[in-house]
């Protein structure tokens, strides 16, 4: 409908400016058409000839009565009319505001969404938590935040690739495969004193015992060989962490390359196959895993270091390679290859942002935590100096949820192994609600995830209240069946004119907003649009379903009645699934 009336005022602008009204090179501002606070001022409202009225030399009312005056026919528009100002406020027709249940009847699961792949490919990269342990509460929001935005993109027309950038090349698997291979010793007998920032959950021990299943005692060494030498540990007085790069450099020496890779791919496949399981089990399925390894061996790395020293952007200084991010607005150069010829962090994300482009996505889209922050001026310095267009990358940062049992706040530490783990979130709340839950509040809000409220069964708690209108709704077309009673859409469809009650409209002014939501929340990079849009149509069917009498009502109003129901019970189920909630037929 916002498209229609655009392309009504786009024709009013041409013809004022055909006939002289308005000079022929006057450019059009970028005009809003939003929906009005109040039904009294019809259904929407435009600012049209407030921001145009000063460059066309008029009174912005003078200009919305030539605009209005110039209006062609629309069966689609009952009224135009100006307010205050000179805001034009459109009021829609009933027939095409009926005409809502029809399209939600023929269009089902498809209602609301646009032609597929109908705009630019997107990468979305979300979650890529460390594979060194079980995803925790705090990742939970990101793969609900990141999974519900690449619905609403692909619902908007979008082709979508959902992204884990899997790092697998760091020091903290490095530190995780120690962990591992302590724990192997323990298990064999050989006890080493555990070091203070080596990870500790039990998550460890069973990676440290399914390893030694495999391969017996042959990766076992003695503590002696262990140990000797290596630079004192924190309750010695020493440096910690000296003391575990110390412990990887010994592990590395004593195993040799070939036993290291497999004590390190222990940690990393049960990890990575937990990751998996887990955000299987809430939903969210990655169409790829990228391994950061693969940067390397599949040339993106090299290729992009090579492209921003074709492009005079990296220079020498210390014996490292550095690339000069400040050119770019970044707040300081950035080291691409250390003094050892090692190459960097930034040198693998270098690596990683020109591999999205080269496998053909159009728009490069990261989630990532809000203490990414320093990262956004970085990534798009990066680009620039690459060659790539930087509007092409966006970073969308997703603020901290805080987990409350009560009135305490549950700490989290993913070495320590005390987390609160996202499986275990999911066993207390259900998948349902925490899915929900994380994206109620805008991403860049922080989240106080309150656990009673979505355990609870009452209107309060908004995903029980939206879930309860559709399983309503089931229940009608049971007990519809129950009383023998007839109903058919066909039937529905030739009665939608007897929908004329205040709270009929209302629903059906809700139903009708449903395609501008998806197009808003996919463009605002915002699910809590549609939480929020979800809500507002429930609280509609609520109050619709409590004034009017629905199975008793005669029979032509009870078809026209149960086929609004339907219509919304579609809306509903096509909202929750874009958000990964489930929409039961009975609660």
């Amino acid at each position: 409908m916002k498209e229609h009336l655009r392309e009504l005022v786009a024709q009013a602008l041409l013809d004022l400016r055909r006939h002289g009204r308005l000079p022929q090179d006057l450019p059009t501002p970028d005009y809003v058409i939003e929906r009005t606070k109040s039904r009294e001022h019809g259904d929407y409202a435009t600012n049209i000839a407030l921001l145009l009225a000063k460059a066309a030399g008029m009174k912005p009312r003078e200009l919305a009565e030539a605009l209005v005056a110039t209006f062609g026919e629309s069966q689609h528009v009952s009224k135009v009319a100006i307010a205050g100002p000179g805001f034009i406020n459109f009021t829609i027709s009933t027939p095409c505001r009926l005409a809502t249940i029809r399209r939600v009847f023929e269009l089902g699961a498809e209602y609301g969404r646009q032609l597929s792949e109908s705009r630019e490919s997107i990468t979305v990269e979300f979650v890529s938590a460390n594979p060194n342990g079980p995803l925790h509460v705090g990742h939970g929001r990101g793969a609900a935040y990141g999974a519900s935005v690449a619905n609403l993109l692909e619902a908007a027309g979008h082709k979508v690739q959902r992204e884990y950038y899997v790092n697998d090349a760091g020091r903290q698997m490095d530190i995780l495969a120690v962990s591992v291979w302590l724990r192997y010793h323990e298990l064999g007998g050989v006890n080493v004193r555990f070091p203070d920032n080596g990870y500790k959950g039990d998550y460890v021990t069973d990676i440290a015992r399914g390893l030694r299943a495999r391969e017996g005692d042959r990766l076992r060494h003695s503590a002696i060989e262990i140990t000797d030498g290596l630079p004192a540990d924190e309750t010695q007085g020493g440096d910690k962490e000296l003391h575990v790069d110390a412990l990887i450099a010994r592990a590395k020496q004593l195993l040799g390359d070939a036993d290291y890779r497999v004590v390190f791919n222990a940690g990393l496949d049960w990890c990575l196959a937990d990751i998996r399981n887990d955000l299987a089990g809430f939903g969210v399925i990655h169409d790829n895993f990228f391994s950061e390894r693969s940067l390397a061996t599949d040339g993106y790395m090299q290729r992009a270091i090579a492209t921003l020293r074709e492009n005079g952007h990296l220079y020498e200084d210390g014996g490292a390679t550095w690339f000069r991010a400040t050119t770019f607005g970044d707040d300081k150069d950035r080291v691409v290859v250390r003094e050892n010829g090692v190459t960097t962090y930034f040198a693998s994300d270098l690596g990683y942002l020109l591999s999205k482009f080269e496998r053909g996505f159009e728009r490069a889209l990261y989630i990532l935590g809000a203490d990414h922050h320093g990262y956004i001026a970085r990534l798009k310095a990066a680009a620039q100096g690459l060659g790539l267009d930087a509007g092409k990358i966006e970073v969308q940062l997703v603020q901290f949820a805080i987990l409350f049992r009560g009135a305490e706040r549950v700490q989290m530490s993913t070495r320590a192994g005390s987390f609160v783990t996202l499986r275990e979130l999911r066993e207390e709340v259900g998948t349902d609600a925490a899915r929900f839950f994380y994206v109620m509040r805008g991403n860049d809000q922080h989240l106080d995830f309150d656990l009673e409220l979505a355990k609870s069964r009452s209107n309060d708690n908004p995903v029980y209240y939206i879930q309860y209108a559709h399983a309503r709704i089931a229940s009608l077309f049971r007990q519809l069946k129950e009383k023998s009673l007839a109903y058919n859409d066909s039937a529905a469809l030739s009665a939608r004119a007897r929908l004329t009650e205040t709270h009929e409209d209302e629903l059906i002014g809700e139903l009708m907003r449903f395609p501008e939501i998806i197009e808003s929340a996919a463009g605002n990079r915002g699910p809590q649009i549609l939480a929020n849009y979800l809500r507002e149509l429930a609280a509609a069917f609520h109050a619709f379903y409590n004034s009017q009498p629905i199975l008793t009502a005669e029979e032509e109003v009870r078809h026209a009645r149960l086929g609004l129901c339907k219509a919304t019970q579609q809306v509903l189920a096509n909202g929750l699934a874009l958000l990964g909630v489930s929409a039961p037929e009975s609660m």
